[in-house]
């Protein structure tokens, strides 16, 4: 927002705003913070219901879920899995993603990817938000590539 304040008072043009953009995306990477953005989303969208539905629905209300916490988590995460995996593999791209413009290729192809790079991009990714440590790695990274990015050759780059 303080980009266009500069443009507005004359401190920059509108042309060299757009010749920066331009610059900042040529490698067609999204950013870490679209990134962040578009996995909030599903998490909400995705995530949140499924939670709720597991609790008061098929487990019967907070304590039955509190007495059978590995079931309970299991049955989330197995559905989840089976959604983000259907998402992925059929355009590359969940509601977040879609959201911000941007979308799950493989590394080397740029094309769709397959069940087992999904399979481990799903894996590390829960190992990366269980031991929190992992998800600080991609801001030490010269390429901003994540920890699921790395294992499973995956990127998420800008829709064109």
């Amino acid at each position: 927002m303080a980009k266009w304040r500069d443009v507005k008072q004359k401190r920059i043009t509108n042309s060299d705003l757009k010749l920066e953009e331009i610059s900042s995306n040529l490698n067609g990477f999204a950013t870490l913070g679209k990134r962040l953005r578009a996995f909030l989303v599903d998490l909400f969208l995705i995530t949140t219901p499924i939670f709720y539905i597991v609790i008061y629905f098929i487990m019967g209300g907070g304590e039955n879920f509190a007495q059978n916490r590995v079931l309970g988590w299991s049955i989330i995460l197995i559905v989840v899995f089976l959604i983000l995996i259907s998402l992925w593999l059929k355009n590359g791209q969940t509601p977040g993603l879609k959201a911000y413009g941007i979308k799950l290729v493989d590394s080397s192809t740029k094309e769709k990817i397959n069940f087992f790079q999904a399979l481990i991009r799903y894996l590390a990714t829960l190992f990366s938000i269980i031991l929190i440590i992992p998800l600080f790695y991609a801001f030490f990274n010269k390429d901003k590539k994540t920890i699921q990015d790395i294992l499973s050759r995956t990127i998420i780059i800008n829709e064109e």
